[in-house]
């Protein structure tokens, strides 16, 4: 495969040159004041990107799957309860790794394709009268299925119970290019990662904790040491880590928010609705569905495309990469041969997205779908224009 096209899968996304030069730094002392210069702006850029004044931002060499396990390790004790829907494949994916340390998982089983059950929530948090539920966990948008949660409505659920516990979101394909309100939302804990928004390769888990959160790793007892927040704030306070930083990654990482605020944080939430909506205006023009069962849950990050029955749609990502050199994502876990998946989010443009348009197009018709060439292209272009000219007659 090339390097010189764009990928269209969820994640790792696209680096901006001036970012992938960020990352390619000197070796510096990470023991020395010029490392803090670094991590002290990465903190409070991510705090931005939450639009939280208080969240408490903790950054590891790791992944998304390490911010998962920063959360409940850290918060949490062998045997406690949590409450979780499983619609998807990282929400299951989230609720395994519960599993495995020992937790109380009670798993609502909800059709991929469709969202959190937010009813269901409050209903079994009314009926935990003695509150032995201690974290809800709520996948904002599953990767897997295109599919974005309500989150203010999860924490509407938990209010609505008067319900003391946590509220943890997996955030790691909405962050930094959906609207995230950690603050508004009543967020405890949330978890994303270097590859996706932030426009980086995989390598650090970025994780946000409320005080309340905070407070709770004085009793946790799983056992942690690597991600250990009380350990990485003792680091933070000596501007440092308790161990050796990925220093180049969170140069990276300090460049990639200077962009995101440069343009500001809603200006790339609505950017990428914009991109998104072109997509799913060329997959209505295909005559095709997203594996979203409702627009109310459509994600701006990543659309999941119903195939015809009996077509194997993961021919259509090996087609791409054979034959264009181009990358889309296939379909994970039950929806596996049902969706393949383009990612629309991160260092992208209306123009880049619709080249990943026109490829997919031409590998529906290479492989015998009933596509007429150049119709997705064609509709998501009308949106495009007419979205630009939109914004320009409301600009000031």
């Amino acid at each position: 495969m090339t390097f010189q096209n764009p990928v269209f899968i969820p994640g790792p996304t696209n680096m901006p040159e001036a970012v992938r030069q960020a990352c390619y730094m000197p070796t510096i002392d990470h023991r020395s004041p010029i490392f803090g210069k670094i991590l002290h702006p990465c903190l409070d850029g991510v705090r931005q990107v939450l639009k939280s004044d208080s969240a408490h931002i903790y950054i590891f060499p790791s992944t998304g799957t390490g911010g998962w396990e920063t959360a409940l390790t850290n918060t949490l004790c062998k045997g406690d309860k949590v409450l979780a829907a499983r619609n998807g494949m990282f929400s299951h994916r989230w609720i395994d790794m519960c599993q495995r340390h020992g937790l109380d998982v009670q798993v609502v089983e909800t059709p991929w394709g469709k969202g959190i059950p937010t009813d269901t929530y409050q209903e079994i948090l009314k009926a935990d009268k003695s509150h032995t539920i201690k974290v809800v966990l709520a996948t904002h948008n599953e990767t897997a299925t295109g599919v974005k949660s309500d989150i203010a409505a999860v924490r509407a659920a938990l209010d609505a119970a008067g319900h003391p516990a946590l509220l943890f979101v997996d955030g790691v394909s909405s962050i930094a290019s959906m609207d995230f309100r950690f603050d508004e939302w009543g967020v405890d804990v949330a978890v994303t990662g270097s590859q996706k928004g932030f426009m980086l390769p995989a390598g650090l888990a970025i994780v946000g904790f409320s005080d309340k959160a905070v407070a709770a790793a004085a009793t946790a007892d799983l056992a942690r040491t690597f991600f250990d927040i009380r350990d990485m704030q003792k680091g933070y306070d000596a501007n440092a880590f308790p161990y050796t930083p990925p220093v180049g990654l969170m140069n990276g990482l300090k460049l990639s928010l200077d962009m995101l605020l440069d343009e500001g944080i809603d200006n790339v939430i609505a950017r990428h609705t914009r991109i998104a909506t072109g997509v799913r205006h060329a997959v209505s023009a295909w005559g095709l569905d997203l594996c979203a069962a409702s627009p109310d849950l459509y994600s701006d990050t990543v659309s999941a495309i119903r195939t015809p029955d009996g077509f194997n749609a993961t021919d259509i990502v090996t087609h791409a990469a054979d034959v264009y050199d181009v990358a889309f994502g296939v379909g994970l876990g039950e929806v596996a041969g049902k969706v393949f998946r383009i990612g629309h989010l991160g260092s992208l443009t209306d123009v880049m997205m619709l080249s990943g348009i026109a490829t997919a197009e031409m590998c529906m018709v290479d492989l015998g779908l009933d596509i007429k060439l150049g119709s997705g292209v064609a509709a998501a272009q009308e949106f495009y224009r007419s979205d630009h000219a939109r914004a320009k007659k409301n600009a000031p």
